[in-house]
């Protein structure tokens, strides 16, 4: 099981390489796809989801952070619902903002700080977790579930980022 694990992260040596591995996602994403990105302040989740945008043809002038209005759509090839739940305190906060609702939608879904409220996660996603392994160098553990996802999740393995 361990080898599995090594095979499922992705080591990424600057910002400019996370935004690229953000693209390639984004140009994967389909509507129905959920991706949680994990991890501390600092590490990238940011960098990542604007790169996510980039690759969904998201136009960069409606990529903002959505840490006040918890959740922020954004139009590019395909609407994509871009959350953030670092202020976010349970489920029922999250319940009122018609976050769950948004899940039903054909649109991708990118939330940052999943972690804060599990019950945020729908049974099918594909989990990233950045780890700060250097001063601008992450590790990005890569946890599918569903088949969708596992597609999702091979295809970022697939290449390595240059």
């Amino acid at each position: 099981m361990g080898s599995v694990s090594e095979r499922r992260t992705i080591s990424v040596r600057s910002p400019a390489a996370m935004r690229r591995l953000g693209q390639r996602l984004g140009g994967l994403l389909q509507p129905g796809d959920f991706v949680g990105l994990v991890g501390d302040l600092g590490t990238g989740k940011t960098v990542l989801t604007r790169g996510i945008a980039e690759g969904a043809q998201v136009p960069m002038d409606q990529v903002a952070s959505p840490t006040f209005a918890i959740v922020y759509p954004y139009q590019g090839r395909l609407l994509i619902h871009h959350a953030d739940l670092y202020r976010v305190s349970d489920e029922d906060e999250l319940v009122a903002t018609g976050y769950f609702d948004l899940l039903k939608l054909p649109a991708a879904t990118v939330v940052e700080w999943v972690d804060r409220v599990p019950a945020a996660i729908p049974d099918e996603h594909l989990l990233l977790t950045l780890e700060r392994t250097g001063e601008r160098t992450r590790r990005i553990r890569l946890e599918p579930k569903g088949q969708r996802h596992e597609q999702l999740c091979a295809a970022l393995l697939e290449a390595p980022l240059k």
